[in-house]
């Protein structure tokens, strides 16, 4: 190329700002001496100059820049090139951040030196690079100068928006084009399928939607093709097979996409990386992907794929990773899996594989983890898996395994976790772990194993957690096991174990965990137990431990959690146990002498069981200094002396009192009168005497027994008190009982609770309809997006569902609504394949799509309990909100209670039945409140939104007002309580007052249903005298002394028992506590759990079996962490395989 015009040298040479061209160039500022170019004629200069030395006339030096200085005078314009002023003009429609495109100047003669644009040697531009710049703009329109020459074209992470032009179709040099990671709409241009030189195509990460265009074939020279995360619908073309040479197809996270993977897919023989990860693939996996002889990576899983793994695909010898997990694939594991000598990850779990393990599994040496989790797999573990030296991860949880461990998995030396719960395997642990140092995790929990548990288990040095519950191992617990370093949880509870607790257990002082009981261990606790300074729970109940408790566990600073119920512990308890305990179960031992007065220093103490021992003397005053404590229990011992009044001053006793069966005597302290919120009193069998008046003014009470004492004078007049069953007032010969006392007034009173437990039941059930309503549809986990109509949806799954979002959209019709409620409208939406599901239609909100609203849902997406209806997913589009929930068919509590399901046969006038429904929701409200981290709000409790099942059991449903609160907002004194709209009639007071909610106005809530299951009534029943709302009317029916029985439901009060009618009084009593005018009134939500339970007590050994099951930290929630538990929408493990 020849030198350029000395112009052009001049304008280059010069500073920035002495260049300049319309509309991007600007005169030249030149000095006052100097006119600025124009396009008219310079004026001239002087004609009389003035006079200058000869120091100053000008050197030759400075001739050539003279001469440019005259050029600018009387040249007219002077700008960039075309190409230039092209790329400004595109810069004029963004907003870039500040100095992103300050590089870019209409003073140069060319924009070969601008940032992020590259040129040939004749001076073209043939790159446009710019990425991870905030450039806030549309894509260019026009770059017609550049089309000739431009061959690449990168703006991936620049905030770019609007559509994809089809202009860009007649940039035929491209070969390279990337517009991923931005806010693109609309299609992807047909128009594009022209640019027969492109080799790597990036759109992903945008918000594109409709269908891969059907040309997408006619790109010969493409390799390198990413479309995943967008809203792109439809099927894959056929004519994706005539892309030899691709390389990588990443599709993934589009949810609309639809159909099967269509078999030309073998015809891309180069494809090294296939990913279709969350969309809405079917149908069964092509025979021709055995074609596919370089494919390294396979990612398909959470999509909608059924029928066989196909043999096949043991042709793919270069594979490394097989992702196909979450899908409804069927049949065997082919055992031509064996021949992918190179693969390295094998996920297929949660799917629906039968047969055995191919043990030629074992001839995949490069194999890193394999999970085959939540499948039908039968058959023995194979032993070849043990000639697999890279094995770090086996996980076969949830099967239906048989057969021994293999000890051949010992020789798998790289091995970090082993997890074969929930299977049928029998047989003694006969595993090599001084082979296995890096085994960290050991789960073989609800199995048939027997023998002992192995000694060798501390020669594996890097074991953080051992859980072999719920099986059949016999004898002691190794002493040497407690030398593990780094164990934190040993879980071996409901075994057969015996012997003796080794004094070694002081030595394992990173232990967290410690869960012994329901064996059959002996001996006494050893003292060593106290150096366990992280020990944060330990459970030993339900063995044959003898000798006192060590004074030594004072040392456990870290204890919250101690029970060693049921055992033979005598001696006196220590006068110091650690103040962090905030239960103690040490009830049904043979513990004597005096309780210590340290037991009141205890800041953190909110139960205390020290029922069925032998303590004596009096009951310690310090006692009323444990603020926190809301359960006492000091029944069946020998305490003596008078009631202390400090019991009376304990602010949070709330759940049980129980003082019953000691030697007590004297009066009741007056300050009983200010346990107010206080639901069971047993004071029965003791020597106690005076009057009853301190507990008139107890108006929470539900349960009270103060039989067998010396009690005197009238029974307080009040509705309580004089529908007490006799039973709970014999024995007291100077007590006179006055006429409320009949029998009829009693009946009512429990005809009341029983109606409110099953309208509370019913309610649960419809919410568990809408849940099972979703999960049939939406079979997809993660983000991904869908298109229907003129609309984008976004759509995040946390089920596999074999349906489609139109499936969806096109049940939303009034003839399918099934409930509408002060957040939505549920539908009964039918897919062809036969699934029912229940879609909830949230109203209009423009927050539709935040990260608030995602992290909320993503929360409850996460929520497991009996009594809660799983949410299954969401979509969103705009506005507009979808949840998706299971659909049952027996409808809702509101139904069961008001729309005439009793005539056909649900059990609408069975007091059980609906106690089983109020309890059931209860247990979900308390799971939400208190077993949830951050807590949960419901925000909309209601009949409507408790669903019914199979056997009328009740589900909780309908999240979507629902808010997860932070630490900061859990007490209504806060005053950041979240904002949530409930339903009118079920609202707390103090949400019409101030806007506000907490907890405990999802307690309200719940008080409102359950005096609807006790009444039969709406809370806004037209029929109740005076328009008055429910509680309104029970307030003032109670307080005007009436028959409580007149409040319940005449259903549940024909042909009611005694006993039947005193429970469903105690619950009426439950229900008006839980409408407490004040939210500080109301009982916490697991203390209503504990106030129901104690109307109608388990039979014995129930309480125990409750008490054996693993909690979910014990066992299930800690496996496959790498996998299963953090593959949300929000979170993958393998995000690099997403699509």
């Amino acid at each position: 190329m020849g030198s350029p015009p000395l112009q052009s040298q001049c304008l280059r040479e010069a500073p920035p700002h002495q260049a300049s061209h319309p509309p991007h160039c600007r005169p030249p500022r030149l000095s006052s001496r100097h006119p600025p170019a124009s396009a008219s004629p310079p004026r001239r200069a002087p004609s009389m100059p003035p006079r200058r030395s000869r120091a100053d006339a000008p050197r030759p030096a400075l001739l050539v820049p003279l001469a440019c200085a005259l050029l600018l005078l009387v040249s007219p314009c002077h700008c960039v090139n075309e190409q230039g002023q092209a790329l400004l003009r595109w810069k004029d429609t963004l907003r870039p951040a500040s100095g992103a495109l300050a590089s870019w100047r209409a003073a140069d003669a060319s924009p070969c030196r601008w940032f992020g644009v590259s040129c040939d040697a004749r001076g073209d531009v043939v790159g446009l690079s710019v990425t991870s710049v905030n450039l806030q703009g549309p894509l260019p329109a026009n770059l017609q100068p550049l089309a000739a020459s431009l061959k690449t074209l990168v703006l991936s992470g620049t905030n770019l928006t609007g559509a994809i032009l089809k202009e860009m179709g007649g940039y035929g040099a491209l070969t390279t084009l990337d517009l991923s990671k931005n806010q693109l709409t609309g299609a992807i241009p047909g128009e594009l399928c022209q640019l027969t030189k492109l080799e790597s195509l990036a759109l992903n990460s945008n918000s594109l939607r409709g269908a891969i265009p059907d040309d997408i074939g006619n790109l010969t020279s493409l390799t390198y093709l990413t479309l995943y995360d967008n809203e792109l619908s439809g099927p894959i073309p056929p004519s994706i097979g005539n892309l030899k040479k691709l390389q990588v197809l990443r599709a993934g996270g589009n949810q609309g996409m639809k159909g099967p993977l269509p078999p030309e897919i073998g015809g891309c023989t180069d494809l090294t990386m296939l990913g279709l990860a969350e969309t809405g693939v079917s149908g069964s996996l092509p025979e021709t992907i055995g074609q596919l002889k370089k494919i390294q990576t396979i990612a398909i899983y959470t999509t909608l794929l059924s029928g066989r793994i196909p043999e096949s695909i043991g042709n793919c010898t270069e594979l490394t990773s097989l992702y196909l997990y979450q899908n409804s694939l069927s049949g065997p594991i082919p055992a031509q899996l064996g021949q992918l000598k190179k693969l390295q990850t094998l996920l297929l779990w949660q799917n629906q594989l039968v047969g055995a393990i191919p043990p030629e599994l074992g001839q995949c040496k490069e194999l890193t983890l394999i999970d085959l989790s939540l499948n039908s797999l039968t058959g023995s573990i194979p032993a070849s898996l043990g000639g697999l030296p890279n094995l770090q991860q086996l996980q076969l949880s949830t099967n239906q395994l048989t057969g021994v461990i293999p000890p051949e998995l010992s020789n798998c030396t790289s091995l970090t976790d082993i997890e074969v719960d929930n299977n049928a395997l029998s047989g003694e642990i006969r595993l090599d772990f001084p082979s296995l140092r890096n085994l960290t995790l050991f789960y073989a929990w609800k199995n048939q194993l027997t023998g002992g548990v192995p000694a060798s288990l501390a020669e594996a040095p890097s074991l953080q957690a051992v859980d072999l519950s719920y099986n059949n191992l016999t004898g002691p617990i190794p002493k040497e096991l407690f030398g593990l370093q780094n164990l934190t949880k040993l879980l071996l509870l409901n075994n057969e174990l015996s012997g003796f607790i080794p004094p070694e257990i002081g030595n394992c002082t990173s232990l967290y965990r410690l869960r012994l009981n329901g064996n059959r261990l002996s001996g006494t606790i050893p003292a060593e137990i106290g150096n366990l300074k992280n020990l944060n729970f330990l459970d030993m109940s339900e063995n044959h431990f003898v000798g006192p408790l060590p004074a030594a566990i004072s040392g456990c600073a870290s204890l919250e959690f101690l029970d060693l119920h049921s055992n033979a512990l005598s001696g006196a308890l220590p006068d110091t146990l650690p103040r962090s305990l905030q239960l103690i179960d040490v009830s049904d031992n043979q513990l004597a002498g005096p309780l210590s007065s340290s037991i009141g220093s205890m800041p953190e103490l909110t139960k205390l069981y020290l029922g069925k021992n032998r303590l004596t003397g009096g009951i310690p005053p310090e006692l009323g200094s444990c603020e926190k404590l809301q359960l006492l229990d000091l029944g069946g011992n020998a305490f003596s002396g008078g009631i202390p009044a400090e019991l009376g001053a304990l602010p949070s006793l709330e759940i049980s009192l129980n003082l019953s069966c000691n030697r007590l005597s004297g009066e009741i302290p007056s300050q009983f009168a200010s346990l107010d919120k206080l639901g069971s009193l047993d004071l029965s069998h003791n020597e106690l005497s005076g009057s009853l008046e301190p507990l008139a003014a107890l108006q929470n009470l539900v349960t009270l027994n103060i039989s067998y004492n010396a009690f005197s004078g009238e029974l307080p007049n009040t509705p309580f008190f004089q529908k007490l069953p006799l039973s709970d007032l014999a024995g007291n010969r100077h007590l006179v009982v006055g006429d409320g006392s009949d029998e009829s007034s009693r009946r009512g009173a429990i005809s009341s609770l029983k109606i409110a437990m099953s309208v509370l039941a019913a309610v649960s059930a419809l919410l568990l309809v809408a849940a099972t309503y979703m999960l049939a549809r939406t079979h997809r986990r993660g983000a991904g997006r869908i298109i229907h109509g003129e609309g984008t949806w976004e759509v995040t799954l946390y089920q596999k569902l074999d349906i489609t979002m139109d499936d969806v959209l096109r049940g939303l019709t009034s003839a399918n609504v099934i409930g509408t409620g002060s957040s939505g409208v549920v539908y009964k939406v039918d897919t062809p394949n036969g699934y029912s599901l229940a879609v909830k239609k949230m109203w209009s909100s423009d927050e539709a799509t935040s990260a608030a609203f995602r992290s909320e849902i993503a929360a409850l997406g996460s929520i497991r309990h009996r009594n809660i209806v799983r949410l299954l997913g969401w979509a969103a589009n705009g506005g507009t909100r979808l949840l998706f929930y299971s659909y049952l068919p027996n409808g809702s509590l509101s139904g069961l209670l008001h729309g005439g399901l009793a005539a056909k046969g649900a059990p609408a006038d069975e007091w059980g039945a609906r106690f089983d429904v109020a309890l059931g929701v209860a247990h979900a409200v308390a799971y939400l409140h208190h077993d949830c981290v951050p807590a949960i709000l419901h925000g909309d409790v209601k009949s409507m939104n408790v669903l019914l099942g199979p056997a009328y059991e009740p589900y909780l449903a309908d999240f979507g007002l629902a808010r997860v609160l932070s630490a900061a907002s859990s007490k209504l004194d806060t005053g950041k309580q979240t904002r949530i709209a409930g339903s009118y009639g079920y609202m707390a007071p103090e949400y019409a007052s101030m806007q506000r909610i907490s907890e405990k106005s999802d307690v309200y809530s719940f008080g409102v249903v359950a005096l609807e299951i006790l009444t039969g009534r709406h809370p806004l029943d037209p029929t109740l005298p005076g328009g008055a709302h429910l509680v309104q009317w029970m307030r003032e029916h109670m307080q005007a002394k009436r028959d409580a029985s007149e409040l319940l439901d005449a259903r549940l009060r024909a042909g009611a028992s005694e006993a039947d009618a005193h429970e469903m009084r105690q619950a009426l009593s439950v229900a008006a506590l839980c409408v407490s005018r004040r939210a500080d009134d109301r009982p916490a939500m697991k203390d209503v759990v504990a106030l129901l339970k104690e109307i109608r007590r388990p039979a014995a050994g129930d309480d125990a079996k409750q008490q054996q099951q693993p909690s979910a930290a014990a066992a299930p929630a800690a496996r496959g962490a790498h996998s299963r538990g953090q593959s949300s929408s929000s979170s993958f493990t393998v995000s690099e395989y997403s699509a």
